[in-house]
């Protein structure tokens, strides 16, 4: 008989985690990701039962055990028993395994790192596991093979009509709590911990900002106090792995860790609330060993109740989301109904005018708007009076200003002012009812019907254009800066003369400023050839004609911005 093998070191140092160091003290080490076997590794490439490393003669040798990955040392395949050697470099899938010989080590093995959450390992007397939920979910959901006894058909028999009786219990549920109740109450019904809590990451956009939503439930006289570890958490929800401590006190891997010991927690099973797109949370149930020491089969049972409970609680959060986006539609397309009665519902007919208006909203709503009213001058002229103004920003809160300003300046203009005192006052009146960041911009225009002169003032607002029959054009710069961006402000006075066949061209700065997918904007040089090219075109002509120019320029890009557009022709 020759020499016995050699006492070896393995350094583990799987995909995730620390590296550790594990010291074979019997005959035979199988390695692999299951539960049943001797050294446990959370690496989801690895096969449940991967490879064995085994005592013969005077070495150590390893063996593949048939795994999807292969077991290479140095390099090479292994496609039979071979032997190691201390330097040996052994690859699992994803995990490194490097061999050394005791003799060679001039301390003794380094104890794992103490945390709430150490390194997996399975060595006796000494069992934290932490393996992926998915793999052990995929595990649960396969049917073994039948023993003598037929116990293990049996359990996972057994385990199958639970996992059913609690979809069915907690489809009834109505609202979270209800459901969350629900939950613990079949978890503290098959698993019978001391404590069990659960968290449930918080929606976006939640009241309460970005955590976890929780919901705990004690045995009678059981420690009131709710198990918080941050590191179980960010291991079991935020990586979506399981997690098994058999005896947390003599488990010389927690000596030093106070987030679990402090709790009075001897053993725990903790597993994600995992779903096919991710995990949501996690549920945490502990114990003291007297009370109640968990095992493998009820990590199992928790992995599988806790994924009918994450897919219930997906399909709630699924539905409560669609009954919000219904009812925000409704509450848009009401809001829009509203704005379209601050439009004109048809523009007036005046002998010797042509006009048209159109706005378009990129959300919904628009933070745009336009009014044409015919109206007496102070000089008891007989006038159209045209506006079109752009409320910063976009959606909801633009329209709800949008109608504001469209409120103020109503009754103004129904009195007879003129353009540069109706900005004054609308400016000064907007200031004081809006935060600093919200202004509008706003072309006003008082135009003489018989005589076409135009009095104008441009709050702040993109060039108006004034296209003559030669195909020159005119730009109406502004004379004033935005309303509201100022507590008082004045507007000059400016008047322009539209002649017979003269267009007036009014729009926001959604037209000019939308932007191609190379982010270039279609710009005032671009809106003015078209308006030039088509001048001789009815109104309606014209502005197809700019939509279908604005169109073709973007490409199909979404229009970030509201689009209005206000066409005047003296006939």
């Amino acid at each position: 008989m020759g020499e016995p093998a050699p006492s070896i070191q393995l350094r583990v140092v799987p995909p995730a985690g620390d590296p550790f160091d594990v010291r074979p003290e019997g005959e035979r080490l199988v390695l692999g990701r299951s539960l049943d076997c001797d050294l446990v590794i959370a690496d989801a490439f690895l096969s449940r039962r991967h490879a064995v490393l085994h005592r013969r003669d005077e070495a150590w040798v390893i063996e593949d055990l048939g795994s999807r990955n292969g077991t290479r040392v140095n390099g090479e395949l292994v496609r039979q028993p071979r032997p190691l050697a201390s330097g040996d470099v052994v690859a699992l899938s994803g995990t490194v395994v490097e061999v050394q010989e005791r003799a060679d080590l001039d301390t003794p093995a380094a104890a794992l790192t103490p945390s709430p959450l150490p390194p997996v390992s399975s060595e006796v007397g000494d069992a934290t596991y932490l393996l992926p939920a998915s793999d052990l979910l995929a595990e649960s959901r396969q049917l073994p093979a039948r023993t003598a006894d037929g116990d293990d058909l049996s359990r996972w028999a057994d385990r199958l009509r639970l996992v059913n009786e609690v979809h069915r219990a907690l489809a009834a549920s109505l609202d979270l709590d209800e459901l969350l109740e629900g939950f613990l109450d079949r978890v503290f019904d098959h698993l019978r911990p001391e404590r069990g809590v659960v968290y449930l990451e918080r929606p976006e956009g939640h009241p309460d900002g970005p955590g976890y939503y929780l919901a705990a439930r004690r045995a009678v006289g059981a420690d009131e106090e709710v198990l918080r570890s941050e590191s179980l958490l960010r291991e079991v929800a935020g990586k979506g792995l399981a997690a098994l401590v058999l005896d947390a006190e003599n488990d010389e891997r927690f000596a030093d860790s106070e987030s679990l010991l402090d709790f009075g927690v001897r053993s725990l099973v903790a597993a994600p609330l995992f779903h096919g797109e991710g995990s949501i949370g996690m549920i945490a149930l502990d114990s003291r060993i007297g009370i109640r020491q968990f095992h493998k089969p009820d990590l199992e049972l928790l992995v599988s109740l806790a994924s009918a409970a994450a897919l219930r609680l997906r399909n709630l959060a699924l539905a409560e989301e669609s009954a919000e986006r219904r009812r925000l539609e409704s509450e848009l397309a009401l809001a829009r109904r509203i704005q379209v009665n601050l439009l004109p519902d048809r523009l007036p007919e005046l002998p010797g005018w042509q006009l048209h208006g159109a706005n378009l909203p990129s959300r919904g709503v628009s933070g745009d708007f336009y009014q044409l009213v015919e109206r007496q001058s102070a000089e008891s002229a007989r006038e159209l009076f045209a506006v079109v103004a752009d409320v910063s920003g976009k959606g909801m809160a633009a329209s709800l200003l949008t109608a504001s300003l469209e409120a103020l300046m109503a009754p103004l203009i129904e009195e007879g002012l003129p353009p540069t005192e109706i900005a004054t006052r609308v400016g000064r009146l907007l200031y004081r009812r809006t935060p600093p960041e919200k202004y509008a911009t706003a072309f006003l225009a008082a135009i003489d019907l018989e005589a076409g002169r135009v009095r104008w003032a441009s709050a702040g607002h993109n060039p108006g254009l004034l296209v003559h029959p030669d195909g020159s054009v005119e730009e109406l710069a502004a004379t004033g800066p935005p309303l509201a961006i100022l507590p008082e402000a004045d507007y000059e006075d400016a008047e322009v003369l539209l002649a017979p066949g003269d267009v007036l061209v009014v729009y926001t700065d959604g037209l000019d400023e939308a932007m191609d997918g190379e982010g270039e904007e279609y710009g005032l040089e671009r809106l003015t050839r078209v308006c030039a090219r088509e001048r001789g075109a009815d109104l309606a002509t014209l502005a197809k004609a700019i939509e279908r120019d604005l169109e073709g320029f973007v490409e199909g890009m979404p229009f970030a911005d509201d689009r209005t557009l206000l066409l005047l022709r003296r006939v």
